[in-house]
């Protein structure tokens, strides 16, 4: 009886696991296809791994739950479990790049932590809720971006480089073109000659919308005259 109890309580923890793995393939599934690093492989991992964090963790519960309030051993069941949250972050923190204006991969970082709470839920029987935090999660990473395209473009911020030949002063006349076009809100951030071959150059800050003119402010400003360089790049943000 009790061989059969064991193997009913392996084949439970195995259904689990299984299921853990599963729930975080589906999340997994549609970082993969958007190609990021953390994707399919990596949810799963984490997901029956967080499962087996909080097995273990009940497991450790009933195995020193006959010891008396005088015993040496103290033991916190969700010790282990909170563990895991944390130290998932070292892993979603892989997952994020900064660039000079932006941070992307915080979607995967969030998934990560979210793909191990539902592990944890697995493990500590919540079937359930984690099948129904999963629906929501998989609605949210696969139909969101949709109905996102929908709405209106949002702001960039572009550092604007202008690169005369000579010792010119073209800053109001620059200015004035960016007015024109209404697209855009500009800042000066920076102005330079050099004393040695004269070149100018002036630097501003744009604030526009990602469908905004800025082809057509970078052809204006080619065209001016004595303009050795017009640079459009993504500005670190103010």
């Amino acid at each position: 009886m009790l061989e059969s109890l064991g193997n009913h309580i392996h084949l439970e923890h195995l259904g689990s696991l299984l299921l853990a793995g599963l729930l975080g393939g589906c999340i997994g599934y549609e970082r993969e296809r958007r190609g990021q690093a953390a994707g399919f492989r990596t949810n799963i991992l984490v997901a029956i791994g967080a499962c087996l964090m909080m097995q273990l963790s009940l497991y450790m519960e009933e195995l020193f739950r006959h010891l008396d309030s005088q015993a040496v051993v103290r033991l916190d069941p969700g010790r282990i479990a909170s563990y895991a949250i944390a130290s998932i972050g070292f892993v979603g923190g892989g997952a994020i790049i900064k660039g000079k204006g932006s941070v992307r991969g915080l979607t995967t970082a969030a998934s990560l932590w979210l793909v191990t709470g539902i592990g944890l839920a697995v493990g500590a029987g919540l079937f359930l809720p984690a099948i129904m935090a999963t629906a929501i999660i998989s609605a949210v990473l696969f139909l969101l971006p949709t109905f996102m395209k929908r709405m209106p473009p949002k702001n960039m911020l572009v550092i604007l480089t202008v690169v005369f030949r000579k010792n010119v002063q073209m800053h109001n006349e620059i200015l004035k073109i960016i007015e024109e076009s209404k697209d855009f809100t500009s800042h000066t951030v920076g102005f330079e000659v050099d004393a040695c071959s004269s070149v100018t150059t002036y630097k501003f800050r744009l604030v526009g919308r990602e469908d905004a003119g800025w082809v057509k402010l970078y052809e204006t400003l080619r065209m001016l005259d004595d303009v050795c360089k017009v640079g459009l790049e993504e500005s670190p943000i103010p």
